[in-house]
This record gives structure tokens, sequence and C-alpha cells, in this order.
């Protein structure tokens, strides 16, 4: 799904690098519709975004791998100049007339190339969001890890973990991501823990994503 978008196209290769931002991140769409280019910071192998105000008002920074940012400096470079039309907007990702793209537009045109796909699932932004949860769940990650990276506040609302430093969580997307293990890397060990307690919190956060994709599908 993520190579559908046709790079001939100025829009096409806008919506490659939303692809990659959302499949590195797994941010929500309203967070990606919100980045401003200053957002980006750009370290030795991957770097950071900074989602301000995302759900529950809380900021939170987290790391982009390599290959999304190739993607966001190539959109950068070769198309948001084309679609500036007030040098004062700030966004990062703009619509062809030079607004700040819409989330309705994002889940347009993400349901429109999962269709293109045809990888018999059915839906748009979210999937990207339950995709790097199960993923990198299944690769090793701590589902601490995977709840500061996805901005969930707590598994329950009257559970508060301790925030994880931005340099470890960097360390543990590099290490279980697939886009950044790439093919035949083994991925790392999960911390410690019981099998039982972790099976459980996984499975917490698997259903609140699905929650969160249903809150998406109904606000349209």
């Amino acid at each position: 799904m993520i190579a559908e978008p046709a790079l001939d196209e100025p829009c096409g290769l806008r919506d490659r690098a939303i692809l990659e931002v959302f499949y590195s991140t797994g941010m929500r769409r309203s967070e990606l519709a919100a980045l401003r280019v200053s957002d980006i910071a750009r370290g030795h192998v991957g770097g950071t975004v900074f989602i301000r105000q995302g759900k529950g008002k809380r900021d939170r920074i987290v790391p982009i791998g390599g290959r999304a940012l190739r993607w966001v400096d190539r959109y950068l470079e070769e198309v948001r100049p084309s679609y500036v039309v007030n040098e004062a907007v700030e966004t990062l990702f703009l619509s062809e007339t030079g607004t700040a793209i819409s989330v309705d537009t994002l889940s347009n045109r993400v349901a429109r190339y999962v269709t293109a796909a045809d990888i018999e699932r059915r839906g748009s932004c979210h999937l990207f969001r339950h995709t790097v949860a199960t993923l990198m769940l299944e690769a090793g990650a701590d589902v601490r890890i995977i709840q500061e990276l996805l901005g969930h506040a707590s598994l329950e609302s009257t559970e508060i973990y301790t925030r994880v430093s931005i340099r470890h969580l960097a360390a543990v997307h590099a290490a279980t991501h697939p886009a950044e293990r790439g093919p035949g890397v083994a991925a790392t060990s999960r911390a410690p823990t019981s099998a039982q307690s972790a099976s459980g919190e996984a499975e917490s956060l698997l259903t609140a994503l699905v929650a969160e994709a249903r809150d998406e599908l109904a606000a349209g």
C-alpha cells in the first residue's frame, strides 16, 4: 500500500511522504495534519517529530526513521515549494491550493490507496497505528514504549506509566520497527516481564486502538 502513490505526480510524491510518516510514527491523522516544517528534527540516523497538543492536549516527541525522513525531504525539495501560496503558512503537508491538508483529505486519499492495494482490509489512516503497534509488539518492543510512541496517556484511565526518554524510545523504535530493521534482521528481545502481564497489556493497547479506529470512522 505504501508504494501506491504515483511518484510522477506532485500530489503522489506528497502522499508517499505522508504514508511513510504514518508508518514510521503511528501518529493520528489530526496530529499529522497539524505538523509544521519546524517540528521535524534530523539526527545522525533518523530524527524526531514534535507533536503538539495531541489527544488529551498532551505534547510529545517521537522518533521518525531515516526512510521516512528521506521521503519528507524529497517532498520539501520537489513539491512543497510549488504548493506554497502564503509564505507565513508553516504547515508541513499542504494541499494543492496551498492550505493545510485536512483530516478529511487524508482519510479519503489513504482509503483510496488501501483499496488500490487490495490488502483485504478496510480503513484509512488508523490502519498505520494498528500496524505499527502490532509489528513492534511482535518484534519484542515493550508495550509501554509503544504506548508512549502512540500517545496513549494510559492503558487504563487510572493507570499512569513513567514517561520514557526520547533516546530510549528512539533506540527501541530503531530495533523493532520493520522499516528500520530491514529484511532479515532479528528483532531484539522484550524487556523481562511476565508473559501473562505482557500479553494482557498488549491486548489492552490493541483494544484501545480498535476503539480509536471506530471513533475516527464515526468522525468521518
